[in-house]
């Protein structure tokens, strides 16, 4: 099979998903992915179709006529290639593997790559969890963890995959309206904080040297996911993290405001207890986090 046949077969199921909800967001929640991802899948499929599979309102969607008649045709299909697999599934020895992710690395990195292992591995059932965004800490309920840290705790395994790096970004209008004069700011140019990051943006101003406005108003909020969508709806300037946020720069609805970044002092790392380091299951998923997320260098 190859690389387009497993494209369609993944945009599919997110077709009939959201087709189900006529919702992209619902769709979203039920996949553990962005409302923005499922939007890029189906516009994917649409494109390889060569029609329109729904009507995008501005506060609704809905099925078109034709869409509708897909759907009918294609979700039988993929409820019986669901139930076939679940069968051949069941017929080995289950290992389960808990794995704890921080939101946003999990829904823009980590989710939608998932299921190339789980296709490699139908004998592994992998149980994510992405609660919360606190940093420094390994949960105690899971076998791995991929989490920030200054320096991962010394009585356990870890890998580091990258550095935190932070780039300004906001919506294309907002850049738009963007004006520099002599390295100082000089347009209205409103902050979009993370919590968790209080001093992020003195910091990229003492490394970039440009002068931010000081009167500038600041909207404090506690996701990262929350901080992207809020540059996305044009609120203000973020500090998002790349290479977690390169699909939304892709897609348009955020751009770089800046090409300076700001590398933390903090990265990301797969963290594993060595009570499980050796688990089969552990191991596998831990080998493939590491060839596919790790930045060398």
């Amino acid at each position: 099979m190859n690389a387009t046949s497993r494209s369609s077969l993944r945009g599919l199921r997110t077709f009939c998903i959201a087709a189900r909800y006529e919702s992209f967001r619902t769709a979203a929640e039920e996949l553990f992915i962005t409302a923005s991802a499922v939007s890029h899948q189906i516009k994917g499929l649409e494109q390889e179709l060569g029609f329109s599979l729904f009507e995008r309102g501005t506060r609704d969607l809905k099925l078109t006529e034709t869409g509708r008649s897909f759907y009918e045709e294609v979700n039988p299909l993929i409820e019986k290639l669901d139930s076939i697999a679940a069968g051949f599934r069941a017929v080995g020895k289950r290992i389960s593997v808990r794995v704890s992710v921080q939101p946003f690395f999990a829904s823009e990195l980590f989710v939608p790559r998932l299921s190339e292992f789980t296709a490699e591995h139908p004998e592994i059932d992998i149980q994510v969890g992405s609660s919360d965004e606190t940093p420094e800490k390994h949960p105690s309920d899971a076998d791995l963890s991929i989490r920030l840290f200054k320096k991962p705790p010394a009585d356990m395994e870890a890998n580091l995959l990258f550095p935190l790096r932070l780039v300004p970004a906001g919506s294309p209008d907002f850049m738009r309206e963007l004006t520099v004069k002599k390295k100082q700011i000089t347009s209205d140019f409103p902050l979009i904080v993370h919590q968790t990051l209080p001093k992020a943006w003195k910091q990229w101003e003492d490394d970039s040297g440009i002068r931010l406005p000081g009167n500038s108003k600041v909207t404090r909020l506690d996701s990262m996911i929350a901080v992207v969508r809020a540059a996305e709806q044009g609120i203000g300037a973020a500090l998002v993290p790349v290479p977690l946020a390169n699909l939304w720069f892709k897609q348009g609805s955020i751009v770089r405001l800046f090409r300076q970044e700001l590398v933390t002092k903090v990265s990301y790392y797969l963290v594993c207890s060595k009570e499980h380091s050796r688990d089969k299951g552990v191991q596998l998923l831990r080998d493939w986090i590491i060839q596919n997320f790790a930045v060398e260098g």
